[in-house]
């Protein structure tokens, strides 16, 4: 699936894109649907500001504390501020990643499982095609378009494409949901989308 690769230059322009995204974020906007079934973007962005929090401590070790994982901890924030909140997350999360010897590290990962210990470079590639998505996710439910760089899609699209699939993705809890057919016409952020359970056809309910 993914090897010892460096692959935080095209992490960092992820998350980085995604904060442009997000910087347009309005308190108006929090109630708003997502792609994400069942989540408005408050959720949304709560999971996604949580989730930089959460990886950002596995690089330093310290991954293994459930609470960090919460989004209890940061919806607060994320209501009073979303822009703020999340980008303050998302530099922590590059910040992180920086460190000399992350990709060989282990990241705790207890939402994968209780006991989840992951290869650095491994977990980064996961978090890497997470923001694609929900670089798209929030563009859709403000009803912008997104355009990520040429070399983040492809980066991901490999990723991406080794996730299992299964009976397990219509549980409540999946990350992603059952693959879709993909548009013959469509690019690779179209792929990854379909693969990874979402229509890039979504629109917001009128």
């Amino acid at each position: 699936m993914h090897t010892n690769v460096d692959i935080r230059s095209v992490h960092r322009s992820a998350v980085l894109a995604s904060v442009d995204v997000v910087s347009a974020v309005a308190a108006d906007d929090l109630s708003k649907p997502t792609p994400c079934a069942g989540w408005d973007l408050a959720d949304l962005l709560a999971h996604m500001t949580v989730q930089h929090r959460g990886f950002a401590a596995a690089a330093r070790g310290r991954g293994a504390d459930l609470t960090i994982w919460q989004t209890n901890t940061v919806a607060g924030a994320v209501v009073a501020n979303p822009a703020a909140a999340y980008s303050a997350a998302a530099t922590d999360v590059i910040e992180a990643f920086a460190g000399a010897d992350v990709l060989e590290a282990t990241f705790a990962l207890p939402e994968l499982a209780p006991d989840a210990m992951i290869p650095g470079s491994l977990a980064i590639g996961f978090h890497l095609v997470d923001y694609v998505v929900h670089t798209w996710d929030v563009a859709r439910s403000l009803g912008h378009p997104v355009e990520l760089p040429a070399d983040v899609v492809a980066a991901a699209l490999p990723i991406a494409f080794a996730v299992p699939d299964g009976d397990f993705r219509t549980m409540a809890d999946a990350v992603f949901g059952p693959v879709l057919p993909s548009k013959e016409s469509g690019d690779d952020l179209d792929r990854i989308l379909a693969y990874l359970g979402r229509s890039s056809e979504w629109e917001p309910p009128r």
